[in-house]
Order: C-alpha cells, then structure tokens, then sequence
C-alpha cells in the first residue's frame, strides 16, 4: 500500500515536471504570434492629438522598444508578480487586464463546466448501454441521436433552441404563467441582465439563463463521449481477460462495472481533457447567440482593438486552464490504471 502510494506522488510530480516547461513553452509561442498581429499602438498614432512623445514613452513603458525575446522575459516576470500590464486599446487604456479576464473566465468557466460535466456522465451511461445493448434499439437510438448532433454546427444548436424558448415563451406568457416580475421561465439572455426579486425567484432565473446555453454545449460534447464510451466498451469487452471473468462463472454485472468499464473510461478521459479547453476557449459562438459576457466576447474585442495586453491574458488563462485539464486526465489514468503510474 506503501508503494503504491509512492509511485502515485511519484507519478504526479513527474507530471508537474512535464507540465511546466509546456506551459513556458506555449506562453512564448503566444508572445510570439501577438507580437506578430501588427503595432498595438498603430491606432494611437493616427490620433492627431496624442504627440510622438507621448507615443515614444507609452512604447517604452510596454517595451516596444526592445527585441520580442527581452519583452517576453520583461513580461512573463511581470506576469509571475501579478502584474499582467494594463489594457492599451481605446476606451478601455489604462484599464488593468487581470480583472477584465478573470471575470470573463469566470462567466465562461461556470457554463462550459456545468455543460461539459453533464455531457460526460450522460455520454457515459449512453455509450455503456449502447455497449452492452449492441444492436438493439437502444444502441440504434444512442448512434441516430449522436451522429445526428455531430452533423449540426454548434451555432445551429444554439440558434434552434433559442427559436423555440423564444415560442414556448411567448405561449408560456399567453397563459399568464410567468414568474414574480412577469419575465418567462426560459432565459435567452445572460445572467447579468437578470433583474430578480427574492432568492427564490434569483434561483429559477439563473437556472433559466443557464439551461439554454448549458444544452448548446452539451449537445456535441454528449455526441463526442457516448461514441466514444459505445467502442472503447466494446474494445474492452470483446478482450482476453473479460473473456475469461465470464468463463469463470462472475455475473454479467460484475464482469461489465468491475471488469470493463474501468479501463473503457481510459480513452473517454482523454478525450474529455482535450474537448474541455477547446470548449473553453470556442464557447464564443454560444455567448454571442445568448449575449453572454465571456472569454469569447473578451477576445473578439481585443482582436479588433489589436489589444495585445488582453490578447496574451486571455492566451495565458486558456493554456493554462488546457495544462491543468491534461494534468487532471494523466492522474485519473494513473487511478483508472496503476500500471499507467509505475511506467
């Protein structure tokens, strides 16, 4: 039990090893590639009433001045203190950057978690059945729904639920069935224009702003982990050692949660850490058809301004958040699979 416990903190510091080097790595590489969009203070300079020397210490203190590898190392120091510069583009200048992306990630991270937790345990229990049912109609209906999902674009997703909440609304209305201060059930806009009276009324609001987007998501996320889940069940239970539980008289249950389904959610995990930071980071196409205030909205704006201070917070919080869920996957294979902890 001793060993066994070593070699699991063992397992984990090894991939903490590996884990920090990637994320330098990835910071530079996105230093590099803002850098590259063009002058952050082109627009400045065509402001007739801003000097050039103005200018010339507004680029000294961003390090616009320097050689891209001295401003790197200039503000990743400045970023390991808690400084992440402050915002350069008009109508937001001199505005600091951490608030503004942490709050953004805030409003996107409580959504794509909420999404892709529910997709993950559904998928789960609809690829197992479909396993375990093959070829029966619940394994049909499983593989009709998920390709059916997998062929709609997210932005169709949400566009049709959002029609019909939008209808069921209007006739939710016409029966006078709405909540304290006359606003439908089904929200179709984000919680921060929820105007609530009472924490009950503040609780059915959020949970109505929420379920709409929340099933965007989780639409094609459910497709991805229910195929999935269906294979890697069926890999597993077509393999040499389940084969052999069954000739030695275990029970089909037994054989299917304590045989198979451990080492089936193997390749579900891996897929789960790779699809929760591309959510995370392309939930920009939910939050605008729900005017949602997220990560999304946060970089297409700082695209547009060439706001390259929000661009690398914005980069940085997005590697990071795709780092810690690979890190999170690599210590449930070690759980999953001990032998995955001691190689």
């Amino acid at each position: 039990m001793r060993s066994s416990s070593l070699n699991l903190v063992i397992y984990i510091l090894r991939r903490l090893a590996i884990s920090i080097p990637v994320l330098l790595v990835g910071t530079f590489l996105s230093f590099v590639m803002v850098a590259a969009t063009g002058d952050p203070l082109g627009e400045l300079r065509h402001n007739p009433n801003i000097s050039k020397e103005a200018l010339d210490s507004l680029a000294h203190k961003l390090g616009l001045d320097q050689g891209i590898v001295p401003r790197y190392f200039t503000w990743l120091g400045d970023f390991l203190s808690g400084d992440w510069g402050t915002s350069i583009a008009q109508g937001n200048a001199l505005q600091p950057v951490a608030p503004k992306v942490m709050a953004a990630f805030g409003v996107t991270f409580k959504l794509v978690v909420g999404a892709e937790i529910l997709a993950l345990v559904i998928g789960i229990i609809v690829g197992v059945l479909a396993a375990v049912k093959q070829y029966s109609i619940v394994d049909y209906l499983a593989t009709t729904l998920a390709f059916l999902l997998f062929s709609m674009p997210i932005f169709c997703v949400a566009i049709v639920l959002k029609s019909y909440a939008i209808e069921i609304n209007g006739w939710v209305r016409d029966l006078g069935l709405t909540d304290i201060l006359g606003n439908p059930w089904l929200r179709t806009t984000s919680p921060e224009q929820l105007k609530t009276d009472g924490v009950g009324d503040f609780i059915a609001s959020t949970i109505g702003a929420y379920l709409l987007p929340t099933l965007s998501i989780m639409a094609i996320s459910f497709a991805a982990y229910s195929r999935f889940q269906r294979a890697s069940m069926l890999e597993v239970m077509n393999s040499d050692y389940v084969r052999t539980a069954r000739a030695k008289g275990l029970g089909n249950g037994r054989v299917i949660f304590r045989h198979a389904f451990r080492n089936a959610l193997i390749p579900v995990t891996t897929l789960f850490s790779v699809n929760f930071g591309s959510v995370l980071a392309g939930a920009i196409i939910t939050e605008t058809v729900f005017n949602w205030h997220g990560m999304g909205t946060l970089l297409v704006e700082a695209v547009n301004k060439n706001d390259t201070q929000v661009m690398m917070g914005w980069l940085v919080v997005i590697a990071t958040s795709v780092i810690v869920a690979n890190l999170i996957a690599d210590l449930v294979y070690g759980i999953l699979d001990p032998r995955i902890r001691v190689g």
